[in-house]
């Protein structure tokens, strides 16, 4: 099981890169390079993330991608949650069902526990630490 899935690690990857250039608007052509992606794939990943607001896009000479918002306020829990939906590591093994032991189950209570650390740590974590 992975934490992070592809499209959020490119996402972060691309997002330090731009943060990095600032205030300089960054080509996708440049992004790609550095991160080493394939074009469309990253141009997949870049026009989400113009879409949710965490970019900025301007197209023509000169254009490119610049950050929305400040990199402290750009969270990677915000990024997964793009790419990879809501932060759930503890459905049930058995059954996609809600069994009957959905409260009792020692193993869920368990691995409950760890999501919410997990997830508070997780929180933390803004894209300026990772410049």
């Amino acid at each position: 099981m992975k934490l992070l899935k592809k499209e959020t690690d490119y996402a972060i990857r691309a997002l330090t890169f731009i943060a990095k250039k600032a205030p300089l608007r960054n080509a996708s052509s440049d992004i790609d390079k550095q991160i080493g992606v394939s074009k469309p794939f990253l141009r997949k990943i870049l026009q989400t993330l113009n879409k949710k607001g965490v970019l900025i896009s301007q197209k023509g000479k000169g254009g490119g991608f610049v950050l929305a918002k400040k990199p402290e306020k750009i969270f990677l829990l915000d990024i997964m949650k793009i790419f990879q939906g809501e932060f759930d590591i503890n459905n049930c093994i058995f059954d996609k069902k809600l069994c009957q032991n959905h409260k009792t189950c020692l193993l869920r209570n368990k691995i409950g526990s760890i999501e919410k650390t997990l997830l508070t740590e997780i929180e933390k974590i803004k894209l300026t630490y990772l410049l």
